[in-house]
C-alpha cells in the first residue's frame, strides 16, 4: 500500500458531515476511509467513461454496417494507379 503523504482538505456543512460519519460508522470505517473510497470509485467511473465511447446499441450496429459498405474512394484509386517513386527490392 502506498504511503499517504498528500493531504486533501474539504469543507462541508454540519449536516453533510453527520451523514458521511453516520454512513461510515455503519460500514465500520472512518469518515476519511469512507470519503476516499467513495471519491476514488467516482473518479474511476469518470475516467473510464472519458476513455470509452458509449452509444446506443442501434447506433453501434449502424456504425458497424457502414464499415462493411465499400467506398469508391476514386481519388485513392487514382493514386494507387500512379507510378511509384520508390520500388521495393526483392530479397532472396
Amino acid at each position: 500500500m502506498p504511503s499517504k503523504t498528500e493531504r486533501l482538505e474539504i469543507c462541508v456543512d454540519a449536516a453533510t458531515k453527520a451523514r458521511i460519519e453516520d454512513a461510515a460508522a455503519r460500514l465500520g470505517q472512518s469518515a476519511s476511509v469512507f470519503v476516499i473510497d467513495a471519491a476514488t470509485a467516482e473518479a474511476d467511473r469518470v475516467l473510464a467513461r472519458a476513455e470509452a465511447m458509449v452509444m446506443p446499441a442501434e447506433q453501434f450496429d449502424t456504425l458497424l454496417a457502414a464499415l462493411d459498405m465499400p467506398d469508391e474512394a476514386a481519388a485513392l484509386a487514382r493514386l494507387a494507379q500512379r507510378d511509384r517513386r520508390y520500388l521495393r527490392s526483392e530479397r532472396s
